[in-house]
């Protein structure tokens, strides 16, 4: 019986070391190191990709925002305010049903088929709407000319950038909304547009908050 008890004793005694060393070195000492090693290295990456635009951070260079007017008494959908660059539709969004505190948007997609008669519907109307919208004075877009990402959301919905020929349908109803040239407009749009990843990965982007904020200078300074 003691010999029963001297083993249990002893084998709590080890599980109780182990659990403590353990816990010492996954809970504190390899956290500490990893974010050492990532806010050494990688601080930009590990602090959310923040994008900060007169001393304040505005956003992050990897979740999308929208650039909407004031929803008006009785109106549910907000219409996009057109004096800046616009990006990508998000259909597949939905509200924060659980915590009604906070208004956080969700991520997904639509999970629609191609065949789907809503998102035929939706993407036929975000068409004309883009032809509509950037077609001014001088300036006809054609339905043909309206990019895939112009009427689809991303399979996250939070898609941050849009490709450059979006962005190029655009500069003429921003440059008439804001009293600015087609060149200078156009200028922002090439200095901000990415070319693929590492030369190969990808497609040409242009992030649409940080266009937006280069506009904002650009018209400070007009």
């Amino acid at each position: 019986m003691n010999n029963s008890v001297t083993n249990t004793v002893r084998l709590l005694g080890a599980g109780l070391r182990a659990l403590l060393v353990l816990t010492l070195v996954t809970g504190v000492i390899y956290p500490l190191v990893v974010t050492g090693i990532a806010q050494g290295l990688f601080s930009d990456q590990a602090n959310g990709s923040e994008i900060k635009a007169d001393g304040k951070v505005v956003g992050s260079s990897l979740i999308g925002q929208s650039y909407n007017l004031p929803l008006k008494k009785g109106q549910e959908t907000p219409e996009p305010d057109l004096k800046w660059f616009q990006g990508r539709p998000q259909n597949g969004l939905g509200t924060n049903s659980v915590n009604t505190q906070y208004k956080l948007i969700l991520s997904g997609a639509t999970n629609r088929s191609a065949d789907n008669k809503n998102l035929i519907d939706w993407v036929t109307a975000a068409k004309a709407a883009v032809v509509k919208d950037n077609s001014v004075t001088g300036y006809t877009v054609k339905p043909s000319e309206v990019p895939a990402d112009a009427v689809t959301s991303s399979g996250s919905g939070l898609d941050p950038d849009i490709s450059p020929q979006y962005a190029d349908i655009q500069v003429h109803r921003i440059a008439e909304k804001n009293g600015l040239s087609v060149a200078q407009v156009q200028k922002l749009v090439e200095d901000h547009t990415e070319s693929r990843t590492l030369g190969f990965i990808g497609e040409p982007r242009v992030n649409v908050l940080e266009l937006n904020i280069a506009l904002k200078e650009l018209l400070a300074k007009s």
